[in-house]
């Protein structure tokens, strides 16, 4: 805990240079990043061994917490380049040497890497559908993806549910609990690769979030 609260002090310093997390109350980030990232443990314990990715990585959260934890070798992604500059400065000025950034779309990710993941998190990053068929190609067989989700709505429930066996991920827990501040609900929503999408993956970069699958 002692380097995750480290790495959590180096963030709010850039962070007042740079855009990195809207969040820049220590006491707040406590909560909302650590505790919150951390929130996500009782489900990598589950996935199979092997390496993690967290998609649009941000300030590095959950990425760089989880990847603590659990050891693993992880990846942190994210498309704005200054931002991964950043944090991999940081990783490295801390010395967590199982955690590397990736600068870049995840669709070139999944073309580059395919199949590699044992896991896969992502944070306020998109709809379920567009969450489901980026990380398919990732991961591999039996391999977990986890939406750290603040609310979902019915119609997306539904909407990823009814593209379960097309991306071939189904959903093995649907969590919903408050953070200790008593205020912040937090939806997790975790997905199993059980089988190779039935569609060819990854699409031409940005349809995922503009032309969700149906």
């Amino acid at each position: 805990m002692d380097v995750i609260e480290r790495y959590l002090d180096e963030v709010l310093v850039a962070n007042e240079t740079t855009n990195l997390t809207r969040i820049v109350s220590r006491e707040s980030a406590e909560i909302l990043h650590i505790e919150d990232s951390l929130s996500g443990m009782k489900y990598m314990d589950e996935a199979p061994d092997g390496p993690y990715v967290d998609l649009g990585t941000g300030g590095g959260f959950p990425g760089v917490p989880l990847a603590i934890k659990t050891g693993r070798e992880t990846l942190l992604v994210d498309s704005v380049k200054k931002k991964t500059a950043i944090i991999q400065g940081i990783v490295d000025k801390l010395e967590i040497e199982n955690v590397s950034t990736y600068a870049g779309r995840i669709e070139d990710l999944g073309r580059e890497m395919p199949a590699h993941f044992a896991v896969a998190t992502a944070r306020a990053l998109s709809q379920l559908p567009s969450l489901m068929e980026l990380a398919a190609p990732l991961l591999v067989d039996g391999g977990l993806l986890i939406c750290y989700k603040s609310h979902l709505s019915e119609e997306e429930r539904e909407h990823a549910f009814s593209l379960e066996n097309k991306l071939g991920l189904k959903c093995i827990h649907e969590d919903i609990f408050t953070l200790s501040d008593g205020e912040t609900t937090r939806c997790m929503f975790v997905m199993k690769k059980f089988k190779d999408p039935d569609v060819k993956l990854p699409r031409k970069t940005g349809l995922a979030q503009k032309r969700p699958l149906k």
